[in-house]
């Protein structure tokens, strides 16, 4: 006896037992039915008085004493044809959400309809799936839940369908009752509807998360044709993504390492749910939470989804970038060793789907040019943020050893000029990427620096640049004029209106610019040397003004006491004793005056710029 047999005996031996509080007792069976899970010792009349298939079959056996039927694609097993068997030998039983579904299809199979008896099996179990199942949101549910084990009968026969449609009638209509029971009258006695209470009118979210994907799905699409609301639909999907997708949250471990044993023992199913829940999505922005989206596509990385999936998930992430935080964009790269640590060009293509998105909103608003020019408008807000998450995320991943060159251009240059208005962000993703990748050429660096504009650094920034000697030698000189720059314009602010103010001419400094009488360390050297200058001038300047605020002070009191002329003889003596450039008291009286100075000043920058 092989071991299948040994497993059949004790389910015959059980079914049998069970048959015995039910059968003729005082008759002796004249057939056996075979079903999958149990056999059965029945009666012929019974069974041929309430089934049409079952007649045909034993008038076909009916030479021989003992006829053996074996129904082994009956829907439902055992448990089910046991219920129909007790229906034909008269006995009363329950019918419940749990067996309607079972009893709907075996009465299909074995033809127990209203053909070869009143009252059958099919017509009771049809009236309580229209009158009571259908009626209530629950039911529905559970029988779509048994269901799910007799396709493709249960659609043959429209359970599913009208399982489906009664679910999503009823969440609709309590949206609805839930939408009039907030409407409230204002002091002005119009009807205003009230900010609803969270989860109101969607409780059947729960309820469905229970159903398997594709009948979930079906129940989903039935509801988002009736009109429930975007948001209850998201708040479902989460849910059953949760339910769902669990257990896999432990497939990539901290450190962001792939863990490709547990990625070769993913099933496909947990692959169908994501497809599924991304094809589900509703179009509307802000329905579903940002961190969702980047959870939904880090599963379908992990799980090699279809392309179609991916790159929706993608577009609607690049459609509200400037919510995403930087651990958001730290995908990790579940590919070979080799890779880099994250996920560089799902992120690219991110970047690429919002600066495309960005642009389409501007074309839309070129119909106000002040809306689409302004700094204040939305697009260019996002902008924004988005530069600030950018430079961010390329100071985490610049110390990859693996990250190319050209990975980290593409994603520095994802986004247009105008989106930085400061270069600090960039310019340390550019230390750190220089720090990390010691081995770049001159050639490389130099292309890496052409990203940051040094006029949008910042003070500090700049005075850590001029002294980087990762930069190459043409950067650093870029940094010491502009820092120069920037000083001598802070002083020509601090003359006074009568004297003539330093004209400086403005110039950008590019690979041809240097003076070709001077070498490029000579010039690198002077201008270091300037620098320092036009610093201790500035320390003069402030100590001057210092002590010009104290006679000012002095000045006013004297004013109080004396007359105007006796008060403007002092105040032009005064005036004489200080000098904005000189390097003493003393040094002034006896130099040239400020404005032949200046003037002097000036030509020596014209020449040494052109």
């Amino acid at each position: 006896m092989d071991r299948a047999d040994r497993q059949q005996l004790p389910l015959s031996k059980s079914s049998r037992q069970r048959s015995n509080e039910w059968i003729f007792r005082d008759v002796p069976s004249d057939i056996i039915i075979e079903v999958p899970g149990g056999t059965y010792a029945l009666h012929k009349f019974p069974l041929v008085s309430r089934s049409g298939r079952l007649r045909r079959l034993i008038a076909d056996c009916r030479d021989s004493d003992k006829s053996k039927i074996e129904l082994l694609n009956l829907p439902g097993g055992a448990e089910t044809f046991e219920l129909a068997a007790k229906f034909c030998y008269g006995n009363n039983f329950e019918i419940t959400p749990a067996n309607v579904a079972q009893l709907c299809c075996v009465s299909d199979y074995l033809e127990m309809t209203e053909s070869y008896s009143k009252d059958s099996l099919g017509s009771r179990a049809e009236e309580y799936l229209d009158s009571v199942v259908c009626k209530n949101l629950e039911m529905c549910v559970e029988v779509l839940k048994q269901c799910e084990n007799l396709l493709p009968l249960a659609d043959e026969l429209k359970i599913v369908g009208r399982c489906i449609d009664a679910i999503a009638s009823k969440a609709c209509t309590e949206q609805i009752a839930s939408s009039f029971s907030r409407l409230e009258y204002s002091s002005s006695g119009r009807l205003n509807l009230s900010r609803p209470v969270k989860c109101d009118g969607d409780w059947w979210i729960e309820d469905l998360s229970v159903l398997r994907v594709d009948m979930y799905q079906r129940v989903i699409s039935a509801m988002k044709c009736r009109g429930v609301r975007p948001e209850s639909i998201g708040a479902s999907l989460i849910n059953y993504a949760e339910k769902e997708l669990t257990k896999k949250a432990s497939l990539w471990n901290v450190s962001g390492q792939s863990r490709p044993d547990v990625i070769a023992g993913a099933g496909s199913n947990e692959r169908i749910v994501v497809e599924t829940i991304v094809s589900l999505l509703p179009v509307e922005k802000l329905v579903v939470p940002l961190s969702f989206l980047f959870g939904l596509l880090r599963s379908a990385i992990l799980l090699d989804c279809s392309v179609a999936c991916r790159l929706d998930l993608e577009r609607r992430i690049g459609s509200q970038l400037d919510m995403a935080t930087l651990d958001d964009l730290l995908i990790p790269s579940f590919r070979h060793a080799g890779d880099t640590l994250f996920d560089v060009d799902t992120v690219h293509r991110i970047l690429v789907n919002f600066s495309q998105q960005d642009d389409s909103e501007e074309e839309l608003e070129n119909v106000s040019v002040f809306e689409s020019e302004s700094p204040q408008s939305p697009s260019q807000g996002a902008l924004f943020k988005v530069s600030k998450l950018v430079d961010n995320y390329l100071v985490e991943i610049a110390p990859d050893a693996n990250l190319k060159l050209n990975k980290f251009l593409v994603i520095a240059e994802a986004l247009p000029e105008h989106a930085r208005t400061i270069h600090d962000g960039l310019y340390r993703a550019i230390d750190v990427y220089l720090k990390a990748h010691q081995g770049l050429s001159d050639a490389e660096k130099r292309k890496l620096c052409k990203l940051i504009d040094f006029q949008k650094l910042s003070q500090e920034a700049g005075a850590h640049a001029a002294q980087n000697e990762r930069l190459p030698l043409q950067s650093i000189v870029q940094v010491l004029y502009f820092e120069q720059l920037r000083l001598r314009n802070a002083l020509g602010c601090s003359f006074p209106e009568e004297e003539p103010k330093p004209m400086f001419h403005s110039w950008r400094v590019n690979s041809g610019a240097l003076s070709a009488s001077m070498s490029p360390k000579d010039n690198y050297a002077s201008l270091r040397r300037e620098n320092r200058e036009l610093k201790l001038e500035l320390a003069r300047m402030r100590m001057r003004l210092n002590d010009l605020e104290k006679d000012h002070v002095c000045m006013k009191r004297t004013m109080q006491k004396s007359g105007s002329r006796k008060f403007m003889s002092s105040f032009s003596k005064k005036l004489g004793k200080l000098s904005f450039f000189g390097h003493s008291s003393s040094r002034a009286s006896s130099s040239p005056t400020p404005s032949r100075q200046s003037q002097r000043t000036d030509s020596k920058v014209t020449d040494r710029t052109y």
